[in-house]
C-alpha cells in the first residue's frame, strides 16, 4: 500500500493539493488497515486524512534545499526504466 506514496518535495511544478491528499490517504489507509472504512469510522478516517494532508503541506512548505528541482516526467521515465530492469518489460495492452 505505502509503495504508492510518492516523493513530493523539490519538484517543478510543486506538488498539488490532490497529490498531497492522495499521499495522506495512502498513509491513513496503511495505519488504519482500512482501504475503505465502515460508516462508523468514516468521519474519523476522513478527519485523519485531512489532518495528515495539512501537516504534509506544512512540511513541504517548510523544507529547503539547494538542489535543483526535479522534473516529474524525467523521474517517471527513470522509475519506469528501473522497473523494466527489475521485472522485465511490460506486455503490450490490448486495445478494444
Amino acid at each position: 500500500m505505502c509503495r504508492n506514496i510518492k516523493t513530493l518535495f523539490n519538484f517543478d511544478p510543486p506538488a498539488t493539493p490532490d497529490e498531497i491528499h492522495a499521499a495522506a490517504l495512502q498513509f491513513v489507509r496503511k495505519l488504519s488497515g482500512f482501504n475503505a472504512p465502515s460508516q462508523t469510522n468514516q468521519r474519523a478516517f476522513e478527519r485523519a486524512v485531512s489532518d495528515t494532508a495539512r501537516v504534509a503541506q506544512r512540511l513541504l512548505d517548510s523544507l529547503t534545499t539547494t538542489a535543483a528541482a526535479r522534473n516529474r516526467e524525467e523521474e517517471a521515465r527513470k522509475a519506469k526504466a528501473l522497473s523494466a530492469r527489475r521485472f522485465g518489460p511490460r506486455p503490450a495492452r490490448a486495445s478494444f
